[in-house]
Formats: structure tokens, C-alpha cells, sequence
């Protein structure tokens, strides 16, 4: 008795709450007990009073429980770190090792065209006389075109009839055909295209042969200096070091180098925006086209990128012309995720299921090939030349895979359609930094001004130009502003505004506070007790 008050009745209970508790117009059901009609009228607006909080509490909850987030956006001034920098010579090596089928393939493709559109391609397109790459330290390999690698022909270019279009003429698709292991299920591999068939179709035997190649090789002791494609380079006004850049190969996209690729070297700090506080470089951009098939276009390829990312040039960057002077202006973007219950981002990409083939840091470019290897692996038997291979795994060769094609393509294909579980598996970093560029481009260098720039760099960097072509560009890459947005999720209903939303909602309608809801749980516990009571005197045995 001394914890719980016990009353005769539950009116007596209920009118006891009424007269005392917090709750407004409560006390309307007790003092209008003589009228019965304001008795209904406030027991109804009490009830419609409960039912409208309750559906306000349901819909507030829904929206907390779909973890919604609002973006804010800030702006930040403060010197920073420039850029990684790619810059490639879109000129792909010719590999001494394995020569004699890239001479093979050539006429292969000489002959498909010939074929397809009658045009003798063997003056004007291909140079066998090209000076091959050889790679120190394989010797003992011995030549591999004399192996028992041979180039398949089984892949012949075909033209396809198509139906008329809208216009009524007649419109050819140009491809090659590609079938499983059996034979029994095949497609062709079409473009509306001739060039892009031809180029897809070149690349598709030009990986075969490549997968000759060991694996790990390594090609920058042997191989042009930087001297033979950078021509002069400055930052900030400074000359760069020999420090300040690494060397890669790329299959398609030829010699590559990347300058400032780690960015922890203070030298790179950009302190001042505008064009002579960037990178300032003179490239040599003449196409010696040693696999002219592989690629068709004259200049210098550019990427901006983060530091320790490996730089995707399939997927990003730009070309610059040759003869043509570029200035390129960086705008930095920051987005932060919040992840978790409030989206799908990692932060190191530790706690992704895919293992990344990439050593450097998680993008997620990187996740996606490396799932889409890890898929081509299992699925294909061999792996996509392009990408890194898992441990224990090889390049396909149709050789030893005849139908790695097929496969190859219709995976490809699940990939781009969103089919395959790469991108489910390989979420955004949680925080990623955005490059936005904007590019000018002028005459470089002028008509007035080409032969003492020449011969300044025929006495400093050895430039000697045989063609009448334009084969020089300039490129400059600045910070237009140091100024940069960062762009942050925050969630738009946190609990702290749920309590407080959930508490104006109580007080609008009941104009109550947290106190009210602790009277109406002592009704409650009041209440329970008092029936058990009941119940005990009603059910206990009678005694006379």
C-alpha cells in the first residue's frame, strides 16, 4: 500500500487521473459528467486528439527508418596538395618476343580490309620495319613467335546484311563470329561501324598474343627515357626531378608516366592558383605508329587523378593535339558519405568482399575490374589481358581456351547491362575527391615562331622532326582557385530531431510534456494491478 494507490473502482481510478494529471482537457470527461453530450464531445476529441499524434508518430518514424540524408555544402580555402598527373604517347610497343605474329596479324588485318572494302592498306598503314622493344633478362625465354602459339582463323571479319532503316536503305553491320566450346551456341560480334569492328576485332588477337608474355616483366631499364617524350617539364617555375615521376606500360594507351603520384612531396604544395603556378610541359607527340590498329589517334593522352590511384585511361581522361598549346583549370569537389544505415560507401575498401588485384588505393574503377576479373577467372577459365590476375590464374589464349571469346563478351555484356553482382559487391568511398577541368587551346607554336622553337629544342632536347606534321604540344594544368567545395551527407532526421519533433507533436496536441507520458504509464501499471486484485477476490476459494 505504502507503492501503489488502491481505489474501489476503476471510475474511482479514472476520475482521480482526470482531476490530477498534466494531460489538457482530460479533466473535461469528469467535470461534464452530469451532460452527457460534452462528456461524448470530449471523449471523442480526446480519441481524434491520440489518433492524429499516433499517425504523426508513424510518420515520423517511417522517415527516420528510411535513414534520408540532406546535403550541405561548405567552402574551404587553404594550399593544397596538386594532382596526380598521367600523361601517355598513345603509341603502344611492338614487343621483339613476339614480332613475328604482330607482323602476322598485320596482314591478317591488311587482308580484312581489303576484303571488306578493297583498299590496299600495306604502304600507308603498316611499317614492319619498325624497331621492336626488346626486353633484357629473357633470353632464356628464346623467341616466342617460335612457339607453338599460332594466330587463330576462326575470327574472320564478316559483312552482315542488316534490315533497311527508316529511310528505306539497305545498312551492313561488320563483325566476327564467336561460339562456346561445343559450337552449338554462338553470336556475332557486330558493329554498325567498319572502323570500330576492325579496331575490336584487332584488339581481340592482339590480346591472345600479348598473353604470351610472362607475366611480371619488366621494361623501364631497356626502354625511351622520359627525355623522348617530355621535352620540358616546370612546376610552379621550378624544373621537375627525377623523383617527381614513375614510369608504367600500357597495352593500348603505350608509355605512360605519372607525376606526383603518391602526393606527399612538399614541392608539389600548390600555394597560388593561375597558369605559372601549375605544371607546365612540352611533350612530343608524334605517333611513330608501331601498332597503328591498336591505336588510331595521334597526340598525347592526359589524366588528372588522386594520389595512389591507379589511373584508368580506358574509362577517363582527354587527348591533346599535337601543334595545339592547352591550358587545362582544376576545380576540386570533396564529397563526404556517411555510409552505414544512410548509403552503401566504404572507407578503405576493407570490408569489401571483393579482393582488389590493384595495389593501390580503393576506387571504385578498381573494385569493379577486379570483380569483373575474379568473375572471368571462374567463369572462362583464363583471365582478361587488360586487367591484373588473381594468384595462380593465366591470360586467356584461344590456344588453350578456344572459347574464351564468347565467354569473354557475354560477360562483358552482363557487366555493362548491370547484370552481374559487381556492382552490388563494390559500393563508393566515403570520401572521394572530384577534379572538374576546364580547357582553352590555341596555335602552338605560331607560323612566325616554329623554327627558333624548333631549333631550341633540336640543341637542348635533341628534337629531330623528319615529318611535315605537327608533332609538339604543350600542355599547362593549374588550380583555377585553391578555393575548393566540399559537398557532405548528414542525416536529415537524427535522433536527437526525432525526440524533439516527437515532443512538439505531444505538446500540439495534448500541450504536455515527457512528465505526461510518465502519469500515463502509471495509469497503466494501476490499472493492471487493480484487475489482478479483482480477479484474486473473485476466483479465491469461499470460506465459512
Amino acid at each position: 500500500e505504502g507503492l501503489i494507490e488502491f481505489y474501489d473502482s476503476f471510475k474511482d481510478m479514472f476520475e482521480f487521473f482526470c482531476k490530477n494529471t498534466t494531460i489538457h482537457g482530460t479533466i473535461r470527461l469528469v467535470c461534464s459528467d452530469s451532460n452527457r453530450m460534452k462528456t461524448a464531445f470530449w471523449t471523442l476529441l480526446l480519441l481524434a486528439s491520440f489518433g492524429m499524434l499516433y499517425w504523426q508518430f508513424a510518420l515520423m518514424f517511417s522517415q527516420y527508418w528510411t535513414y534520408p540524408v540532406v546535403l550541405t555544402m561548405s567552402m574551404h580555402s587553404e594550399p593544397k596538395m596538386f594532382p596526380a598527373i598521367t600523361i601517355c604517347n598513345l603509341d603502344p610497343y611492338r614487343f621483339e618476343l613476339v614480332s613475328e605474329h604482330l607482323v602476322q596479324l598485320d596482314h591478317m588485318a591488311e587482308e580484312s580490309i581489303a576484303f571488306l572494302y578493297g583498299i590496299n592498306t600495306s604502304a600507308s598503314l603498316f611499317h614492319m620495319n619498325e624497331k621492336n622493344i626488346h626486353v633484357e633478362g629473357l633470353s632464356s625465354i628464346g623467341n616466342l613467335s617460335r612457339s607453338s602459339f599460332k594466330l587463330s582463323q576462326n575470327f574472320s571479319l564478316l559483312r552482315m546484311s542488316d534490315h533497311s532503316n527508316r529511310s528505306g536503305k539497305k545498312h551492313s553491320n561488320v563483325g566476327f563470329k564467336l561460339c562456346n566450346a561445343t559450337g552449338g551456341n554462338c553470336f556475332y560480334k557486330t558493329y554498325s561501324s567498319g572502323m570500330d569492328a576492325i579496331l575490336e576485332w584487332y584488339r581481340f588477337h592482339y590480346m591472345n598474343i600479348m598473353s604470351q608474355l610472362p607475366v611480371i616483366i619488366n621494361i623501364s631499364d631497356h626502354e625511351e627515357q622520359i627525355e623522348d617524350m617530355v621535352y620540358s617539364c616546370q612546376y610552379d617555375g621550378e624544373p621537375c626531378r627525377p623523383s617527381d615521376y614513375v614510369h608504367f606500360h600500357h597495352p593500348v594507351f603505350g608509355s605512360c608516366y605519372t607525376f606526383n603520384s603518391k602526393g606527399t612531396d612538399p614541392f608539389w604544395t600548390a600555394t597560388k592558383p593561375g597558369i605559372p603556378y601549375g605544371l607546365s610541359l612540352i611533350l612530343r607527340a608524334e605517333q611513330k605508329d608501331h601498332i597503328p590498329l591498336l591505336s588510331t589517334v595521334a597526340g598525347v593522352k592526359v589524366m588528372i587523378h588522386n594520389h595512389n590511384q591507379t589511373p584508368f585511361l580506358e574509362h577517363e581522361g582527354f587527348d591533346i593535339r599535337p601543334g595545339i598549346a592547352t591550358t587545362i583549370g582544376i576545380q576540386q569537389d570533396e564529397v563526404n558519405r556517411l555510409g552505414g544505415n544512410y548509403g552503401k560507401c566504404t572507407i578503405d575498401g576493407s570490408d569489401v568482399n571483393v579482393k582488389l588485384l590493384y595495389n593501390n588505393s580503393y576506387t571504385l574503377q578498381a573494385c569493379l575490374h577486379s570483380c569483373f576479373q575474379h568473375i572471368m577467372v571462374r567463369k572462362c577459365g583464363c583471365g582478361y589481358y587488360y586487367y591484373p590476375l588473381p594468384p595462380g590464374a593465366e591470360y586467356c589464349d584461344y590456344n588453350k581456351q578456344p572459347a574464351w571469346g564468347h565467354c569473354f563478351y557475354q560477360l562483358y555484356s552482363r557487366l555493362r547491362n548491370h547484370h552481374l553482382n559487381c556492382f552490388d559487391q563494390c559500393p563508393k568511398p566515403c570520401r572521394e575527391s572530384l577534379y572538374k577541368v576546364s580547357a582553352g587551346t590555341a596555335k602552338w607554336p605560331s607560323v612566325k615562331s616554329q623554327d627558333w622553337v624548333r631549333q631550341a629544342l633540336r640543341h637542348q632536347n635533341g628534337y629531330n622532326s623528319t615529318s611535315n606534321r605537327l608533332d609538339i604540344a604543350k600542355v599547362t594544368i593549374f588550380y583555377q582557385q585553391l578555393n575548393y567545395k566540399s559537398v557532405n551527407e548528414s542525416p536529415l532526421l537524427s535522433e536527437n530531431l526525432l525526440l524533439s519533433s516527437m515532443g512538439s507533436q505531444w505538446s500540439l496536441w495534448f500541450g504536455s510534456s515527457v512528465l505526461s507520458v510518465v502519469e500515463m504509464f502509471e495509469l497503466l501499471i494501476d490499472t493492471l494491478v487493480l484487475s489482478l486484485l479483482f480477479c484474486y477476490q473473485r476466483f479465491r476459494p469461499k470460506k465459512t
